[in-house]
């Protein structure tokens, strides 16, 4: 797939250097310059070919088994694109073996279960990922602006790319987008975060010194610390399964 790449933008730049070499030679450099007025159009689209060279090479219609669907991948179905957020194999009897899977509306973000035989063919879409700088969520419409961190443009996003994850943004965290011709399918951030202990629970009595108890963080969610954790104390978490890692 590379060379080919290779090859298509040798030829389209040949292209376009060859006709403009044609307008030199017979008409001069005046015309040549009056030529390079007559070309943004057939540049333009080069230049963004090149300026974005994996959207030359994505795949859409790519057809895989049911068997090979993982969380995070995006499959299309009937005209529609989805997130695979969970897969788990199971048998069903006489019936063969088949994978339940949760799926969630790139458009909507609204969920689903659908199960697929494990030989079923299923249309995967093969994305781009590109990491940006998290700025702030728009409080109007509820969007997550980001930032790309070489050209500074900005980007809002729906807030249900990232899914129960989207308590962990944080000013200037790095975060992953994951693209099909420029339109974001799915987001993720990192696997830890450091955040800050606003309330601490007492551990409950009993006949056994209690070794974790419950605290409360700024953002909202409620984790398992040890019980030397304090009201104010800076933790890492892993926001795959919101479980305490260490101190900060």
């Amino acid at each position: 797939m590379l060379v080919l790449t290779n090859r298509l933008s040798r030829a389209l730049w040949s292209v376009a250097f060859s006709s403009s070499s044609t307008k030199i030679s017979s008409r001069g450099v005046s015309t040549f310059i009056q030529s390079k007025h007559c070309l943004p159009n057939s540049e333009s689209r080069y230049s963004s070919l090149f300026a974005s060279p994996w959207s030359a090479t994505q795949l859409r219609g790519a057809k895989f088994r049911g068997d090979d669907l993982k969380p995070g991948n995006v499959i299309e179905k009937k005209g529609r694109m989805y997130q695979v957020v969970k897969a788990q194999h199971s048998t069903q009897g006489r019936g063969g073996a088949i994978i339940q899977v949760e799926l969630r509306d790139v458009d909507s973000g609204s969920k689903s279960n659908e199960r697929f035989r494990t030989d079923e063919p299923v249309e995967r879409v093969f994305v781009a990922e590109k990491s940006f700088t998290y700025l702030y969520t728009d409080d109007e419409t509820g969007n997550i602006v980001l930032m790309e961190p070489e050209t500074y443009e900005q980007l809002d996003v729906p807030k249900h790319l990232f899914g129960e994850s989207y308590v962990y943004l944080q000013d200037d965290m790095n975060v992953n987008l994951q693209l099909y011709d420029g339109r974001a399918m799915s987001a993720s951030i990192p696997t830890r975060a450091t955040c800050t202990v606003a309330e601490s629970e007492m551990p409950m009595r009993a006949s056994a010194t209690p070794q974790y108890k419950k605290v409360f963080l700024d953002n909202g969610l409620t984790v398992q610390v040890p019980k030397h954790i304090v009201e104010g104390d800076k933790i890492i978490v892993n926001t795959a399964d919101h479980s305490y890692m260490s101190r900060a």
